[in-house]
């Protein structure tokens, strides 16, 4: 009897023996295979689904041909063992059990640096144009279109979000993210040899695709090698990036407009994005289990329209047409019948583009909503602020570009030690709410202001708002990566970065119109009626132009009592715009309060 158990036991443990080695073999990395194999084998995977899964894939597969020239010519192997960037991801690729972080080794880190590079290239591309715009409109003409060099790019990075997320998440995320940053560099070349207006906005549009390839992948890759419970110290680093980005872009932007010229204000991302690709093709290794099923072509199709006409509605509303044109509610009918027919078929589709399933989780929705009202609140406010500097407290022109520097130092700052702290004490939900709670603060002191405000007051006011942001931006980011499995990270983490997009867009426009709205009937309300002629030679006759008004040359030779009634109103309508703001700060704050706590995971 004992001697068959031995013998039983025995041939378990040889079974068991056999088991393992055939897991091994199984799951054995990447690089255990030959360089050529390897760089091939996304491809491969890619074009054995096409060939299995119909038209659809057959279609992606052909266009994805250039992104395999560039993945070849672009890889290398340099580690022959196969190893991985961090102890964590070796053990993810090779199929053991998950183990604790241990942090960023050298290529780890190389990998962190190269994807820091690519963000503040894409980033700082958003705010160093700024400056050179006169400049640039003066040269290639098209000033009553110039919102287009901006909106271009934002259209096209907003579509270009989601179906990026979803494609890494099946195919991986290395080929795409590099092919993002070439892209990028392509459009930022084009835009540097532009000789005509449109020929510009083209090249922007070629630019945003390329930042709707790099900002979101940014931080799913670190993601995909860094668990959330170590995640907050690098996501606050990403974070203080964007904030030196908003610093830097204005202020390098007009030093190098002044002394090389607009051009090279594209120019010098190529240096940056070569960089960037040097550290990421020799570094970045990422463990990838390629996701069934096929790509929602269809999905991509109704949702990529419905996007693009639904933001030009919101852009060109209440500017180039008034909000009750025709033009305008009908774009607004076709957006909401084609979006409505998005949802339709990401219901019944095999593979959703975006899976509807994820928004039922309250952590995942609450994040995501709690994103774009932050978004409307501060692309939406803020950009008005210089405004309300230099038309109102007199700032000039040039020191305007600074004026928003202690909101981005506060941002940056607190950004920093966020991530610390979560990382520290892995709970995030005492530090977002009281982050929510000194942002709702700053923007209701930034509604408070007026006329009589000193530039002292709107200081400590941006330091109060960019303290608020730091703390509320990047967590939730963090939240909704932490409550998704691996295979959907990408477009969970795609879909914050929709929103927040779509939120920039929407605060910029309605508060605009707002800002439109107001400032003449504001302005014209502080005349006495004795001046009322000379209203006209600022702004027109009574149904004046804003943009008259906000020209500092045209209050030249104006008496002081009717310059001193012009910033008045002006005060009374930025009144108007920041109170407009400020409840979507308060929207995030409560949603904030919903959004239940949960520990963050040490592995992935």
């Amino acid at each position: 009897m004992d001697g068959r158990r031995g013998a039983g036991a025995q041939m378990g443990r040889e079974r068991g023996e056999r088991a393992a080695v055939l897991r091994i073999v199984a799951n054995a990395p990447p690089c255990s295979v030959s360089p050529q194999t390897h760089r091939r084998a996304p491809f491969v995977t890619f074009r054995r689904a096409a060939l299995g899964g119909g038209r659809q894939e057959a279609i992606i597969s052909q266009t994805l041909r250039i992104l395999q020239s560039l993945h070849n010519f672009l890889w290398r192997c340099t580690d022959e063992k196969g190893t991985m960037s961090t102890s964590l991801q070796t053990h993810v690729a090779r199929g053991d059990a998950p183990v604790e972080f241990t942090g960023l080794d050298r290529d780890g880190k190389l990998v962190f640096l190269g994807l820091m590079l690519g963000m503040f290239v894409a980033s700082i591309s958003q705010t160093i144009v700024g400056p050179a715009m006169p400049r640039i409109v003066a040269e290639l003409g098209g000033m009553e279109h110039y919102s287009w060099i901006a909106t271009a790019a934002m259209l096209v990075s907003a579509v270009a979000v989601p179906v990026v997320g979803k494609l890494s998440d099946m195919y991986g995320r290395k080929t795409f993210y590099i092919a993002g940053l070439f892209v990028f560099m392509i459009g930022s070349a084009l835009s540097g040899m532009a000789t005509n207006f449109w020929f510009l906005v083209f090249s922007r549009a070629v630019q945003g695709l390329g930042m709707g390839t790099i900002m979101p992948l940014s931080q799913t890759i670190i993601g995909d090698i860094i668990p959330p419970r170590q995640r907050g110290k690098y996501q606050g680093i990403m974070g203080a990036v964007f904030g030196v980005s908003s610093i830097a872009g204005p202020l390098f932007g007009g030093w190098v407009t002044d002394n090389f010229g607009w051009r090279y204000l594209f120019y010098l991302a190529l240096p940056l994005g070569v960089a960037a690709l040097a550290f990421l093709t020799k570094f970045m290794r990422l463990p990838h289990t390629a996701s069934a099923g096929k790509f929602d072509l269809v999905g991509a199709l109704t949702l990529t329209p419905g996007l693009v006409i639904g933001l030009l509605a919101v852009s060109w509303g209440g500017n180039t047409y008034d909000w009750d044109s025709s033009v305008i509610i009908t774009m607004f009918v076709a957006a909401a019948i084609l979006l409505a027919l998005f949802v339709v078929v990401e219901m019944r589709a095999e593979n959703p583009l975006v899976p509807l399933h994820m928004l039922a989780d309250s952590r995942i929705s609450l994040s995501i909503l709690a994103s774009f009202a932050i978004a409307v609140a501060m692309f939406g406010g803020i950009i008005y602020i210089p405004v309300f500097a230099q038309g109102v407290l007199g700032v000039s022109a040039t020191n305007s570009g600074a004026i928003l520097i202690p909101l981005n130092v506060a941002m940056i700052v607190t950004s920093i030690l966020m991530g610390i702290m979560i990382t520290k004490w892995g709970r995030y939900k005492g530090l977002l709410v009281l982050g929510g709670i000194v942002m709702s603060v700053g923007y209701i002191l930034l509604a408070s202001l007026d006329w009589q405000s000193s530039q002292l007051h709107l200081t400590l006011v941006m330091i109060v708002i960019g303290t608020g942001l730091g703390m509320c931006m990047q967590t939730y980011t963090l939240i909704v990566q932490n409550a998704v499995a691996r295979e959907d990270l990408g477009v969970a983490t795609s879909a914050v970065q929709f929103f927040r997009n779509v939120g920039s867009t929407i605060g910029t426009a309605v508060l605009g119109s707002v800002m439109s709205a107001n400032l003449m009937p504001k302005i014209q309300a502080q005349l006495p009626p004795q001046v009322a002629a000379a209203m006209g030679k600022v702004g027109g006759e009574s149904g004046g132009s804003a943009a008259a008004i906000l020209d500092p040359s045209k209050l030249q030779g104006i008496p002081a009592p009717i310059v001193e009634a012009i910033r008045h109103g002006m005060g009374d309508a930025m009144h108007v715009v920041f109170t407009t703001a400020a409840p979507f700060a308060v929207v995030a704050l409560v949603l904030s309060l919903f959004i239940r706590h949960t520990e963050l995971r040490s592995t992935n």
